[in-house]
């Protein structure tokens, strides 16, 4: 399940993954979240805070994920993946070389670093 994240910056979006995340929390939430964010805006920071294993995420909802992000591809500033999964925070940190914006992962007791990260302008 995604769930929006609240008192962020107005620069940024966020969203917490929890259980089972199916590709209806990308239409649900994440699509009308990154939406409401370009209209005000050109580029998008992203918080997400990964609290369930990467494999709880259906093939429908990578499907989506993978669509989003190649459909927004030129508008990624800053994404912070926020997890206890060594191999995602890894992950996190070389995806940073394959997106014109920047990205980097942090452990779950960061997570207030990751937000001023994400906050930097």
């Amino acid at each position: 399940m995604l769930q929006f994240i609240k008192d962020l910056p107005s620069h940024v979006a966020g969203v917490h993954a929890t259980g089972e995340v199916r590709d209806e929390d990308f239409e649900q939430v994440l699509t009308p979240l990154l939406n409401e964010l370009l209209n005000n805006q050109e580029k998008i920071n992203l918080l997400l805070v990964l609290d369930t294993n990467v494999s709880n995420f259906t093939w429908g909802a990578l499907w989506k994920d993978l669509k989003l992000g190649l459909k927004h591809y030129m508008q990624w500033e800053r994404i912070a993946i926020v997890t206890d999964q060594k191999s995602v925070e890894l992950f996190s940190n070389i995806f940073r070389f394959m997106i014109p914006g920047k990205s980097r992962g942090f452990p779950l007791d960061k997570l207030d670093e990751a937000v001023r990260w994400l906050s930097a302008k």
